[in-house]
């Protein structure tokens, strides 16, 4: 399942990639490096995973490779999309859609794990989980609502 996920997020990152080189060299750059960042501690995470689940280290950096390999596969699809059809704002949706629902699943699990091991205080750190999420809903909602003014290709 590690394995079938990390192709898929893979696939995803592709994806994004592709439809930000369509759309300007620079969001490309940008976007790549924001994967890059992202996908460092991630590998790292999953690689120690696979070697605990009883994989040795070769198979693991195999499995950890092929996996990888997929992006190759999201980023012609994103290039193909953003080319030949202009569906670069579309590919942007459907990427940011699928990543807000990993991390959105990821940390709704983390959050009640956390609030069932805090002992005093339960109402006062579930209150504090809520607050954070509000303020990055408002914020994405923000940046949404002003995409169109925010521009990083006119700065001097």
């Amino acid at each position: 399942m590690i394995i079938f996920g990390d192709g898929l997020h893979y696939f995803i990152d592709g994806l994004s990639i592709g439809a930000a080189f369509t759309n300007s060299i620079l969001s490309g750059i940008s976007i790549s490096v924001a994967v890059f960042c992202e996908e460092l501690p991630h590998e790292l995470g999953e690689f120690a995973i696979l070697l605990n689940a009883g994989m040795t280290l070769r198979q693991a950096v195999l499995y950890n490779f092929l996996s990888a390999c997929t992006c190759y596969i999201g980023l012609v699809f994103g290039i193909l999309l953003g080319d030949f059809t202009h569906g670069t704002p579309h590919t942007f949706a459907l990427v940011g859609g699928m990543f807000l629902y990993i991390s959105l699943v990821d940390i709704m699990g983390e959050m009640n794990e956390a609030t069932k091991n805090v002992k005093n205080d339960g109402l006062k750190f579930f209150t504090l989980q809520n607050i954070s999420i509000i303020v990055g809903v408002v914020a994405v909602f923000l940046m949404a609502m002003y995409s169109e003014i925010i521009s990083f290709e006119t700065m001097e």
